[in-house]
């Protein structure tokens, strides 16, 4: 597969807003900030690692309470929250509904952030106008099993090869958590996420992915 650099918004990109949610916060009460216009073997094994309860990558903020509303109808109506303000305050008309689950469909929030000049509809809308209600969902969202996630991901990373998207990398486990594989070079894509193959292989295998996992990698 020929190297490309994708103007497609990488996945990873979920992990990356968690990390600066205390910025972009700083930021939005400044009131500063402009929207911007492979292979098999060892990578097939499934490490063993410990259950964790451990709370996920997606979970976790510096600026969040330590105590969560319990169930998923408190995750639900969070995110419902958000999804309100990125239409209302952030300007993103289409932005999708949740899931019954109460995760955020990925695939269209990534389809909206690939727009020119639309980037910040994947880190709580512009000037971070909606980082409190994203803040919030974080708060709700229920502990996953990071041992279940890993080897999830793992299965969709395999598939993502067998399917001819060779460069794929595998996920990782680092402090108890399920950290999500793909383009071995995120900063710089190598892998073309617009190309007919990747798309191709994106849907047969999406089923290997557990629900809330999609869009992480």
């Amino acid at each position: 597969m020929t190297p490309k650099t994708s103007s497609r918004i990488p996945v990873r990109l979920r992990l990356t807003v968690l990390a600066v949610l205390p910025v972009l916060a700083f930021s939005a009460a400044c009131g500063s900030g402009d929207d911007s216009a492979g292979g098999g073997g060892e990578h097939d094994r499934i490490a063993s690692v410990p259950e964790t309860t451990t709370a996920s990558p997606s979970a976790r903020s510096q600026t969040t309470p330590s105590t969560r509303p319990a169930g998923r109808s408190a995750f639900y109506d969070a995110q419902m929250d958000y999804v309100r303000c990125m239409r209302v305050k952030g300007g993103y008309k289409d932005f999708p509904d949740p899931k019954l689950s109460g995760h955020l469909d990925w695939g269209k929030v990534e389809e909206i952030s690939s727009r020119p000049g639309q980037m910040e509809a994947a880190k709580g809308g512009r000037n971070g106008v909606c980082v409190e209600e994203l803040q919030k969902v974080m708060l709700a969202e229920p502990k996953r099993d990071q041992q279940k996630d890993y080897e999830s991901m793992l299965a969709h990373a395999k598939c993502m090869r067998d399917n001819g998207v060779s460069r794929f990398t595998n996920p990782t486990m680092s402090g108890g958590n399920a950290q999500p594989g793909g383009d071995p070079n995120p900063a710089s894509p190598t892998i073309d996420q617009d190309s007919p193959a990747y798309k191709q292989a994106r849907e047969a295998c999406r089923t290997k992915l557990l629900d809330g996992l999609d869009g992480m990698q």
